[in-house]
């Protein structure tokens, strides 16, 4: 098959990361002899700047797509930049596919919601299957950020973004996901099947597996959006003189939680790590943090996955399956959202477990999940339309 995947906002290895869903997914396609294209953007979500890229190592290839700046992720600007990133890949495909011929199956993440549309007008152009990926449901995570007594205007304000949503889920001829959740919003809008693949990770570079560390050395590693609040873990590390919290990353938050933080000297703030030094940093550290709460609607984060292959314990705010699955390998444990004695008693409560990694690591493994999500896709290249 010739097989096109799209998502804008994933790190690359090339910026010295560790590789995430859709380049694992690429690879797993070309190591098992098709044709692949994986489409991103030119400008980092997570850095809110031009990609700065070393030299690029694949078994496919890679097509940066020219993305408008903003600044903030929830903001007009934004959703600009995603619908000038969606304009300008549909004209890059259609000068691919007339150069290089027309992909037989062409997967999009969701988020954005913009991309779905330019898929559905390359499956009519290119006779290509459509498969949507859900990494987060949109718009529904949007409705945390109406205040209750403004809920009833979301209807309207959302409106837009809903029929969006319900064009991909109709349209794709399969809807995949991060978590079993995404199932119910998909069929509910149309979707004629949806299947669950976790993210996975890269097994065959775990670290940390035999490292001494300080019992309540905490560490979150990402985004500092509206959806995270480390505001009981910081408070937490406050009240207990026997605790650290390093913190790498960086956005609209980091500065109510600095303030939060009163320069204490337990609390560190490091802004973006590079890849061997976000390693370093989680191999001194015990404990993840998963600062999550239930109205983003994020099923199943990359985090855990990052926490795991360092082999750290982790405290979430997010129930759910990220829950479930931390309880299942006994590895984590849930805190109220806003309550640092809660967050502490998880803490302690994990830090006395004995953690089952090896099946973790085993139900994340990239390599399974992606050989599988592969084995999919091929039959339902295989399907009439």
């Amino acid at each position: 098959m010739t097989v096109w995947i799209e998502n804008p906002f994933d790190n690359l290895p090339a910026e010295g990361f560790r590789p995430q869903r859709y380049w694992l997914m690429a690879e797993a396609f070309a190591k098992a002899g098709h044709d692949v294209t994986l489409w991103t953007s030119d400008f980092s979500h997570a850095k809110k700047a031009p990609r700065i890229l070393s030299k690029i190592e694949a078994p496919f290839r890679l097509k940066l797509i020219k993305t408008p700046p903003y600044s903030g992720n929830v903001s007009f600007k934004r959703i600009a930049s995603h619908r000038a990133y969606a304009a300008n890949w549909l004209a890059d495909a259609r000068a691919e596919a007339k150069e290089s011929g027309k992909p037989d199956i062409i997967i999009i993440s969701m988020p954005p919601l913009s991309t779905a549309d330019a898929a559905l007008a390359m499956k009519k152009e290119f006779g290509a299957k459509i498969v949507v990926d859900v990494m987060d449901a949109w718009p529904e995570t949007f409705e945390r950020l109406f205040p209750a007594p403004l809920k009833f205007i979301s209807a309207i304000a959302l409106l837009p973004l809903r029929r969006a949503a319900k064009r991909a889920y109709r349209g794709a001829d399969l809807v995949t996901g991060v978590c079993d959740a995404y199932s119910d919003i998909a069929r509910a809008n149309g979707a004629r099947e949806y299947a669950r693949f976790y993210h996975g990770i890269d097994t065959s570079k775990v670290r940390g597996a035999n490292v001494q560390r300080p019992p309540l050395s905490f560490v979150y590693a990402g985004n500092f959006g509206r959806g995270y609040d480390l505001s009981a873990a910081i408070k937490a590390i406050l009240e207990n003189e026997d605790a650290t919290l390093d913190i790498a990353g960086a956005g609209e938050r980091e500065a109510e939680w600095r303030a939060l933080a009163a320069h204490s000297p337990r609390i560190r703030f490091h802004g973006y790590l590079s890849g061997d030094e976000l390693d370093n940093l989680l191999d001194k550290s015990s404990i993840g943090v998963i600062p999550l709460s239930d109205d983003t609607f994020v099923g199943l984060p990359y985090k855990l996955g990052d926490y795991a292959a360092h082999n750290l314990r982790m405290v979430t705010s997010l129930r759910g399956e990220c829950a479930a699955i931390l309880e299942r390998h006994n590895a984590g444990a849930v805190y109220d959202a806003k309550d640092p004695a809660s967050f502490m008693a998880a803490a302690k409560k994990v830090q006395a477990s004995t953690p089952d990694f090896a099946s973790l690591l085993s139900e994340l493994d990239a390599e399974k999940i992606y050989a599988t999500y592969v084995d999919r896709i091929s039959s339902l290249a295989n399907t009439r339309q």
